[in-house]
């Protein structure tokens, strides 16, 4: 295939390339007959056939085509969106993986250091007022995806025993005295968030690997005392590609393809939902793609409770990859309707494909919904992680926004629940539109009463 934006340089070889002794004509006539798919035939379709060089867009159009209409099979014209609010505990970390500059080196957070810190970290007291503030404005749920810092532990015991530890660095653990800001422990922050009945999307695999270092615990303990909590479902995230030998390039301090899945495949087994993920365009190539939809699909149909796959083109300014000179750019749109499409058609037992406006942006994300996606994600109200990667996009749509954008490409506008069994369709001609499933939403707009104590304070200034 002709070298793009998102290929990999030359010294970067993989013994998985997308190579297969399947076609691309196979492969589409399989996909539109909704039989399952293979590796190979998700390969062809992600490279519109390996026996050409670069994409054909005629042949793309095509696969795009078969997944909006197994997407209209499926869910239908409706596109929802949830009322959601980030709140990312803390950029701290010390993994090191080189596609992210979410992270701020945790040494940086001790309270000996007297460097230029741009970080954060908020306490268990600070992230309850956040979402109990959200709350009030009628947000349904609150995502938190933080760094690995140090302090962090899952709870009082699991302090105790990082805190006896014999060499505390091998288990990357110091302690809540060594910091300016103490994160609490996970169980603290978690409890903390679950204010006011809102759901809590959290903990992704690494965080709980986080949450169990230094101990004999299982998976399926950490995410138990987690539930009892308040945790309400998994997103998973840091699953970037699960291929060990992208792994080994793009993230080696992360946990293993098998770990990851273990981890999630627990977290279902106590009664927690799950999403999934792709984080592709960066070294990888449709070979390892293809694999990782494997992936995904053998883990649902072990546990049926993943509720959406989210694929996430990789925003590459910023990072330690583009700065390292291991790729040039990111995913070509191309690509990412492929993605999307394939998704679709590959993932036959996950019923809902998402759209990102953060890494996609509007007009782009609009599109993605007509190559077989069905969700445009959520209001988000804040999205560090993108942002600090260099990404484009603002930190919030609103439902007036979501309604216009919606019914502009001829769909359904409906506002969901985190776990898609709350539904509730939107009227366009009916304002205001919401939100109204959130504990304490009753239909008034997210920012009215922002902008009505905004206006109070500027009277009372005059």
């Amino acid at each position: 295939m002709e070298k793009g934006e998102g290929d990999v340089p030359d010294e970067v070889e993989f013994e998985r390339v997308p190579e297969t002794d399947q076609s691309f004509e196979n492969a589409l006539a399989k996909a539109r007959d909704g039989e399952r798919l293979s590796v190979d035939d998700a390969i062809e379709l992600l490279t519109t056939g390996t026996d050409e060089e670069g994409i054909d867009r005629q042949r793309k159009e095509r696969v795009l085509e078969a997944a909006d209409r197994r997407r209209a099979e499926i869910v239908g014209e409706e596109v929802t969106f949830v009322a959601n609010l980030n709140n990312n505990v803390t950029t701290a970390c010390n993994v090191g993986c080189k596609f992210c500059n979410f992270k701020d080196a945790a040494q940086r957070f001790e309270t000996e250091y007297d460097g230029e810190n741009p970080g954060f970290t908020k306490t268990p007291a600070e992230s309850r007022e956040i979402v109990a503030d959200a709350a009030e404005m009628g947000v349904y749920e609150v995502c938190s995806v933080s760094g690995l810092h140090p302090a962090f532990a899952l709870d009082d015991e699991h302090r105790e025993i990082l805190e006896a530890a014999e060499n505390p660095k091998e288990v990357n653990y110091r302690p809540p005295a060594d910091y300016e800001t103490s994160p609490g422990t996970y169980v603290d922050q978690i409890a903390a968030m679950s204010v006011g009945g809102v759901h809590v999307h959290s903990m992704t695999p690494e965080e709980a690997y986080h949450a169990k270092r230094g101990t004999d615990w299982s998976y399926e303990e950490v995410f138990r005392r987690l539930k009892d909590a308040g945790l309400d479902s998994v997103p998973g995230t840091a699953a970037e590609i699960l291929v060990e030998e992208v792994r080994d390039v793009i993230c080696p301090g992360k946990i293993g393809t098998e770990e990851w899945m273990d981890a999630m495949e627990a977290a279902a087994n106590v009664g927690l939902d799950l999403t999934s993920t792709i984080m592709y365009g960066h070294v990888e190539n449709e070979a390892h793609r293809a694999l990782h939809l494997q992936r995904i699909r053998e883990l649902q149909d072990r546990t049926g409770a993943i509720t959406e796959f989210v694929p996430l083109s990789f925003i590459h300014q910023n990072t330690p990859l583009y700065e390292q000179g291991l790729v040039e750019g990111g995913a070509s749109r191309d690509e990412d309707e492929l993605m999307v499409a394939v998704g679709r058609l590959f993932l036959d037992n996950v019923d809902h494909i998402q759209s990102s406006w953060v890494k996609y942006g509007d007009e782009h994300g609009l599109k993605l919904l007509n190559c077989g996606a069905d969700d445009f994600m959520g209001t988000i109200l804040s999205e560090e992680i993108t942002k600090r990667a260099g990404g484009d996009y603002g930190e919030v749509r609103t439902f007036e926004q979501y309604v216009e954008m919606i019914t502009s490409i001829g769909r359904v506008p409906v506002e969901r629940s985190t776990d898609y069994r709350q539904r509730r369709r939107i009227d366009p001609d009916d304002p205001p539109f919401g939100p109204e499933l959130g504990p304490r939403a009753d239909g008034t707009p997210l920012f009215e009463r922002e902008s009505a104590d905004d206006a109070a304070a500027i009277d009372a200034d005059d």
